[in-house]
């Protein structure tokens, strides 16, 4: 089983994400996909339904995290080799 960290729903905010997926406290039934953000209906559904608390077994996305992940795939970015000039060709 995985170590859940409880998060007050209190603390759910719009727009943030999550580095691995949000639970209900069941911790089966899955409130928010991992990075997925936030909407003004989730905050609607935690309000409607009295959800307390949620679950998950990651943590929340932080500009730092970003920036770090947009770093990491600028690293894997390939040269690209030089291109040949194209003759131009005459029209008909």
């Amino acid at each position: 089983m995985k170590n859940f960290t409880r998060i007050n729903s209190k603390d759910i905010k719009l727009g943030m994400r999550f580095s691995a997926p949000v639970f209900f406290s069941d911790g089966e039934n899955m409130f928010l996909a991992e990075e997925k953000s936030v909407k003004r209906y989730h905050l609607i559904a935690i309000a409607r339904w009295n959800i307390s608390t949620l679950l998950t077994y990651g943590h929340p996305i932080t500009g730092d995290d970003e920036i770090n992940h947009l770093m990491e795939m600028v690293d894997d970015v390939e040269d690209v080799e030089e291109i040949e000039e194209v003759e131009e060709v005459e029209s008909v």
